[in-house]
């Protein structure tokens, strides 16, 4: 395996001019590395990669939207490969219950006959979890997940049990339309850092799909980083400052995306019912400050924070039933936003 580049441990204190340097630029090159590793084998979707690598680095969960066979599943496996983690996929289907994600207590008889209970983890106790097709799952299994991905614990029998750091739940799910789905709630959207939609390749793209994976030769990844690099990365994440100006207009995006606040254009009193949460401010700010690091700045700027928005607040805001049924895409709604809060002066 490669040698891994240091990132600085998190400080109590801010960090000086020379180590902010040091540390933005570690962060890159390991950023770079890791992205050109998972690029040797999937083709094209460069800007779902970074993204998606983005989240990781902030400690954030990803859902991944798109027919099936655009090598949702292909990128997670990748990506685990690459940061040499533990990996474990779950295929959801209507069938499945909440032990068989979570683990369950095993009555088990010792050697001297004492029968006692055992707990015996699921697949959820990893480090990255593919949640396979999540929206085929009853909302009963899929609810399984929300402890796990906001505190990282797994309660079972009124006993805790922490999972591995980091921890990372990488979903996909087919587009809603599709039959025999069931809508995510809305609790359990909230807790995902991003939702990103994978798109059709383009020709050239399919082309280069077949040469990689239709010949004897297949890339090889591997592992050019860690988990401990990882959540270093995270650290150095939230060391980024953010002027308050710039925080001030994070602010007012997520706010704008509410029917009742000021800043709401007609639109979004139209068609939202409900907007984004404060929870999408926190990504928001933690995507936007990876994406300043990446683009050679130590520091927050509005370019930053517009980039990330849909990604961040796309799966938070419910339409309201004339938005659904004139086919109003909250990536329309959040663009409107976007043009209408300008930055304070």
């Amino acid at each position: 395996m490669s040698d891994h580049v240091a990132i600085p441990n998190n400080r109590q204190h801010p960090l000086s001019d020379a180590e902010a340097e040091q540390g933005a630029e570690e962060f890159r090159q390991t950023f770079e590395t890791l992205r050109n590793e998972v690029s040797r084998f999937m083709v094209g979707q460069e800007a779902i990669i970074e993204q998606v690598l983005m989240a990781v680095v902030c400690g954030g969960h990803v859902l991944l939207e798109g027919v099936p066979g655009l090598g949702k599943t292909a990128l997670v496996h990748t990506i685990a490969q690459a940061v040499e983690l533990d990996f474990r996929r779950i295929q959801f289907t209507p069938d499945l219950l909440p032990a068989d994600i979570l683990g369950t207590n095993l009555l088990i008889e010792d050697d001297s006959g004492h029968k006692r209970f055992r707990f015996q983890p699921g697949p959820v106790f990893t480090n990255v979890l593919l949640a396979d097709e999540i929206n085929r799952a009853t909302p009963k299994t899929q609810s399984a997940l929300l402890e796990t991905m906001q505190e990282k614990t797994v309660s079972v029998a009124h006993t805790t049990h922490e999972l591995s750091r980091p921890f990372f739940v990488l979903a996909t799910q087919n587009p809603i339309e599709m039959d025999g789905t069931y809508p995510l709630p809305e609790a359990q959207l909230d807790r995902f850092f991003f939702k990103l939609k994978v798109d059709m390749p383009k020709h050239d793209e399919f082309a280069l799909i077949l040469d990689r994976t239709g010949g004897v030769d297949q890339p090889q990844i591997r592992p050019v980083t860690d988990g401990e690099t990882v959540l270093r990365m995270g650290q150095m994440v939230r060391q980024v400052p953010i002027a308050a100006d710039v925080q001030d207009h994070l602010i007012r995006l997520v706010r704008a995306t509410h029917p009742s606040d000021a800043n709401a254009t007609e639109r979004i009193r139209r068609y939202v019912r409900y907007g984004a949460s404060p929870r999408a401010a926190q990504a928001m700010l933690g995507a936007a400050r990876a994406r300043a690091l990446l683009h050679t700045r130590y520091h927050v700027a509005v370019e930053d924070v517009d980039a990330v928005a849909a990604a961040t607040m796309r799966h938070r805001i419910i339409l309201s039933f004339e938005g659904e049924a004139e086919g109003i895409t909250t990536d329309e709604l959040i663009a409107d936003i976007i043009k209408g809060v300008r930055p304070a002066c």
